[in-house]
């Protein structure tokens, strides 16, 4: 698959727990060309081939059964305001039918939540079952910070990312505005884009961040912020849970499977600044808030988003399927 997504780093997670399993990464920009693909990523001697469904079709071999697992849909038409013309035509036209012939192939279909199956089921108009496995991140690698951090004064908002309109970075800008003055929105640059915010007081890039060093940047934050407009189910959100972090992100998507309202964080309006600068700013007067969604959000992760969980109902699917 191609690398520098949230998809890849998850099967690279898969790779490191479970035997035999290999990942074939390959350039996004190949994608371009992608009956170069066969050529370019071997799936020699495989016994079964586990793809994303974009371009799953290209690996698919008569012998050896195909799984597919859709990370995120945005081939329908209520993303069209969120995509460039050439994204626009690309959906539409060849990457639709990629899919399409993908689905008509592959033995499995699985996906990481419910939003996303529903989402495949009815724009693509397939009656196929789809496996829902949910993501899941590592709790001895993410965890709250030793130490509080809520007596701090300058209340640390985090957005973790690619800069695209599809993850709602637009708005940042409008939302750091309506913050209260000791609140700083500290942003990554992504692995996928070159895109850069304006630098203002209440609105600071710290970069492209390796996954290894993730951790330790959750720890030193007090509230997660995902604008978004659309995920499958969000990795930053869960590392973020984990490390006891409230969550102010959209409502949409599959956000209302991974955050309890009121309980784990707030859910807005796609794209009100107002309300998401109004939550940001509740939890930055409540230290005691904070502590408790936190709290709530890291038992929620031990309980169904764990790391364990999501390898052991692949390994479990894998040996149905393989002869």
């Amino acid at each position: 698959m191609a690398m520098g997504s949230g998809a890849y780093v998850l099967h690279k997670t898969v790779e490191a727990h479970i035997c035999d399993y290999q990942v074939r990464g390959y350039h996004r920009y190949l994608t371009l060309f992608p009956f170069i693909l066969p050529a370019l990523v071997s799936v020699q001697g495989a016994r079964l081939i586990h793809s994303t469904p974009d371009y799953g079709i290209f690996f698919y071999r008569k012998s050896v059964p195909l799984v597919l697992t859709f990370h995120n849909y945005v081939l329908d038409g209520s993303m069209r305001i969120y995509n460039s013309l050439l994204q626009n035509i690309h959906y539409a036209t060849d990457l639709r039918l990629w899919t399409m012939l993908a689905l008509r192939k592959c033995h499995t279909i699985t996906a990481v939540s419910h939003f996303t199956a529903q989402q495949v089921q009815k724009d693509l108009g397939t009656t196929r079952p789809i496996r829902v496995i949910y993501n899941g991140v590592d709790v001895e690698r993410f965890y709250p910070a030793p130490s509080s951090t809520c007596s701090r004064k300058e209340i640390r908002v985090f957005f973790s990312g690619n800069l695209t309109r599809r993850k709602g970075a637009h708005w940042l800008p409008s939302i750091a505005k309506r913050l209260r003055k000791n609140i700083r929105i500290l942003h990554t640059q992504g692995l996928r884009t070159c895109s850069v915010l304006r630098s203002e007081p209440p609105l600071r890039c710290i970069g492209s961040v390796p996954f290894n060093d993730m951790p330790a940047l959750y720890q030193q934050m007090d509230i997660l912020l995902m604008p978004t407009v659309r995920e499958g189910l969000s990795l930053a959100v869960l590392e973020a849970m984990a490390c006891g972090l409230p969550i102010v992100a959209s409502r949409c998507s599959s956000l209302p499977e991974q955050i309890d309202e009121g309980k784990g964080g707030f859910l807005c309006p796609v794209g009100d600044a107002d309300a998401f600068a109004e939550k940001i700013n509740i939890l930055a007067e409540s230290p005691k808030l904070r502590r408790d969604m936190g709290e709530y959000n890291r038992a929620k992760v031990e309980k169904i988003f764990t790391l364990k969980r999501m390898i052991s109902e692949y390994e479990e699917l894998f040996e149905s399927i393989i002869p």
